[in-house]
């Protein structure tokens, strides 16, 4: 009796792209859907998004994972968004409001200088706004902050000095001013009365 030869094994073969998991199931029938609701071919889809005929056709059939920017792209040229394709609802807007009574908001320094911080407090170390008072001869002096800092002020009352590094500089109501802040800086009200400043300090970002 002869031996039986051995069967060729098929070739690896790659998929022809990623399988979908379950959480994307469902992505393939909207965005059908969307397209013949645009009245668009898969070719016509396919230059309007600059994804490819292929690619569409895998995502149609749930056999492939879109990217968010993939998604991006076809959501555009179908005139709707990613949520509608992904069936989540977009994001609502922020939208945060501080009022001129919370306390939490309440800046103190032991430097003759007071205020209250006009942005969220989670935005602390990133982007920071503040309404500040300065007594007659009231200063805030700072060390450098983080490298790349900077702040910009507006002199809403009295007469106040800048200074940051080795430059100064005096503005008056309606002056505003941006500087490096990751240098030592100051503000100093040498005007006859009280100041008021609106302060912004913008951290750089790590890289």
């Amino acid at each position: 009796m002869p031996t039986p030869k051995p069967r060729n094994p098929r070739p690896n073969r790659q998929p022809a792209a990623e399988p979908a998991d379950s959480n994307n199931l469902g992505i393939g029938e909207r965005t059908r859907h969307a397209r013949k609701e645009a009245g668009m071919t898969l070719a016509v889809l396919s230059r309007a998004s600059g994804v490819s005929k292929a690619m569409l056709s895998q995502i149609e059939q749930n056999k492939a994972n879109p990217t968010v920017a993939v998604l991006h792209k076809i959501a555009t040229a179908l005139n709707t968004t990613v949520g509608d394709l992904i069936d989540q609802p977009d994001p609502e807007p922020l939208f945060e409001v501080i009022r001129a009574g919370d306390p939490h908001h309440v800046w103190t320094s032991h430097q003759p200088c007071s205020g209250r911080s006009l942005s969220p407090l989670w935005m602390e170390k990133s982007l920071e706004f503040f309404d500040l008072s300065f007594p007659k001869a009231g200063e805030l002096a700072s060390k450098p902050h983080a490298a790349g800092t900077i702040e910009l002020v507006t002199v809403m009352k009295g007469e106040v000095e800048v200074k940051s590094g080795g430059r100064v500089i005096k503005l008056l109501v309606g002056d505003s001013a941006t500087y490096s802040a990751d240098v030592e800086h100051h503000l100093r009200n040498t005007g006859r009365g009280e100041a008021n400043v609106l302060l912004v300090v913008s951290y750089s970002s790590p890289e």
